[in-house]
């Protein structure tokens, strides 16, 4: 018998590294062509999402692979990609943050509430369940209307 031959992974890491930045042309065309069949499919996979997290022992392994990355590797992230595409990620996003929340801010546009009272009048606490409710029941009907 003889044994499999793999680099190490320090190996391996290091090629991936050095080549993977060269493709970003390949993914710059083929990742918005694949975005229907993303939709089509991801939709279609409800069922197994929901399968997936009702297995035995799933939220054991999700805290385990939390822990697995540890708050170091998060921190070293952030400063490492985050910090540089934050900005940029920002500015992206603009139309899908002004799309996003305009339903809701069409909802506190015609929500009426009743006068403030004084600071720690029950009063007060009505105001935020009605604005609270109000913006649940959109939230509600928004995710209904993309199911």
């Amino acid at each position: 018998m003889r044994r499999i031959s793999v680099k190490s992974a320090s190996d391996i890491a290091q090629k991936w590294a050095d080549v993977t930045p060269g493709k970003s042309a390949y993914y710059a065309a083929e990742a918005p062509a694949a975005a229907s069949k993303w939709e089509e499919r991801t939709s279609a996979a409800g069922g197994v999402y929901m399968a997936g997290i009702q297995v035995a022992g799933i939220q054991q392994r999700f805290v385990g692979g939390v822990k697995r990355a540890g708050a170091a590797k998060f921190g070293r992230k952030v400063k490492d990609v985050g910090v540089a595409r934050y900005s940029p990620g920002v500015t992206a996003a603009k139309e899908d943050m002004s799309k996003g929340i305009a339903d809701y801010i069409g909802v506190l546009e015609g929500l009426e509430i009743p006068d403030r009272g004084p600071r720690g009048s029950p009063a007060n606490y009505a105001i935020v369940e009605k604005v609270g409710s109000a913006l649940h029941a959109k939230r509600l009907a928004v995710l209904a209307a993309t199911g």
